[in-house]
């Protein structure tokens, strides 16, 4: 079976790491299918979507390396919902409303009053409501006519899902002013686009089983559903009050490196240990949705910024040579030290300076410095030359390491100094030793 999926976000903000999520598991199962993976905006509601945040939906998933097979805006595709609309209106599936918001809200909280469900119930249904309603002008919205049965589908999540149709209201489709909300765009563009599997978060179970009815109704094949567990903080809190912190863009600007991004999205919530990978190949090979558990992924954003150096710590030179100028061998000694690649300028002027020394033992330094070996240095020089000064002062373990690190870097913690001398070189080492900035 070829695989389409799609990816449907509104552009009425930033994308944040739950959408990231669900644009991300789509993207790796279509890739291990051997499938396509669609872009389609969700820009219907012209009042909050914005130009701006379209463009940077484009920018976030390329960011992310999440490109995509074909792209649409659904306000391009507007011809193919009332085309849809108007079939359901044929088959007696789509009927008028005339109740006020008002209206509405009230005959919720009689039905909460008596502790009943609050389902619509269907007033405009009534010849004599419609007549009386229609004659004191008002307009009509469009509710789709569910079946009130039970409706069923294998999860490829969450296994066998039912949900009775009778525990639900009749879904809008068409506002009073004509626009189209989400639920008819969705099912008629899946229909349009061939989209095989809907991949999406939980909260969408419920709407799933009046969009199968939709499918249904449309005379249209029902795609596959899998619907995995939503993104809570580490004290299981809903993320959404913290979004703003959690954008794509945020934490770009944090210094995330997007595999780290990918890698922690991708594992989260699964069997899989959170481990860093390198490519998003690697990651699709590794995708199952068997894998996602049913209990809700907790994103810790520690978790991720810990992620993130690991997966520095093990990114070769060719992946970051042209943010890091100074080269591979001062990669190989650094990358071990950072958590965000932004640390190299700091690392940098561990070599090139200035470095403001810090004397912890005069003599010791002062011995070491007139014990300097001639250039060329390797990584071999730093065990010889610290072996003579031992022999020379009998200073040994914290007693001989930890003023040499003061000394050459101005520091109590860095890379390897077996790696960072050769690339300091004679002069500044002596200089530093001498307790001279340098």
């Amino acid at each position: 079976m070829s695989v389409t999926v799609r990816f449907a976000p509104s552009p009425t903000g930033l994308l944040h790491v739950g959408n990231a999520r669900t644009a991300l598991l789509n993207w790796l199962f279509a890739r291990k299918m051997g499938g396509r993976f669609l872009l389609r905006i969700d820009d219907t509601d012209a009042a909050r979507s914005t130009k701006a945040f379209e463009e940077a939906i484009y920018r976030d998933l390329g960011w992310l390396g999440l490109t995509h097979d074909a792209t649409d805006r659904q306000i391009n595709r507007l011809g193919v919902y009332s085309t849809a609309f108007y079939k359901l209106q044929a088959a007696g599936r789509a009927y008028p409303c005339y109740e006020t918001e008002a209206e509405l809200d009230r005959q919720r909280s009689l039905l909460a009053a008596r502790k009943q469900p609050p389902i619509y119930n269907r007033a405009s249904l009534d010849p004599a409501n419609r007549k009386k309603w229609e004659a004191e002008g008002r307009n009509a919205h469009w509710r789709f006519l569910l079946s009130r049965e039970p409706v069923s589908w294998t999860d490829l999540v969450r296994g066998p899902v039912e949900i009775d149709t009778a525990t639900m209201s009749d879904p809008v489709l068409v506002r009073e002013d004509g626009a189209f909300l989400y639920t008819l765009p969705s099912v008629a563009d899946d229909i349009d686009m061939a989209i095989t599997h809907v991949v999406r978060g939980e909260d969408h179970v419920t709407n799933t089983a009046a969009q199968i009815e939709i499918f249904q109704a449309l005379g249209a094949a029902v795609p596959k559903f899998a619907h995995f567990p939503l993104l809570v903080g580490a004290g299981g809190e809903a993320l959404s009050k913290r979004l703003g912190s959690l954008s794509l863009e945020s934490l770009r600007e944090d210094g995330m490196e997007p595999m780290a991004i990918a890698s922690y999205l991708a594992k989260l919530g699964t069997s899989d240990p959170v481990e860093p990978r390198l490519t998003l190949g690697e990651l699709a090979l590794e995708f199952d949705f068997t894998r996602i558990g049913r209990a809700p992924a907790h994103f810790v954003p520690e978790e991720l910024a810990a992620l993130n150096g690991r997966l520095l710590h093990i990114t070769p030179y060719s992946a970051v040579a042209a943010r890091v100028p100074e080269g591979e061998a001062f990669w190989n000694t650094i990358r071990p030290n950072l958590v965000k690649l932004s640390e190299t300028a700091g690392m940098a002027r561990l070599i090139s300076g200035p470095v403001t020394p810090l004397i912890e033992d005069a003599e010791l330094t002062a011995k070491a410095a007139a014990l300097l070996p001639p250039e060329p240095w390797s990584e071999d020089t730093w065990g010889a030359w610290t072996k003579a000064i031992a022999a020379e002062t009998g200073a040994k373990g914290r007693g001989l390491f930890h003023p040499l690190r003061l000394a050459l870097t101005g520091m109590d913690h860095g890379p390897e100094l077996k790696k960072l001398l050769p690339l300091i070189g004679r002069d500044r080492a002596r200089a530093r030793l001498e307790g001279k900035t340098a």
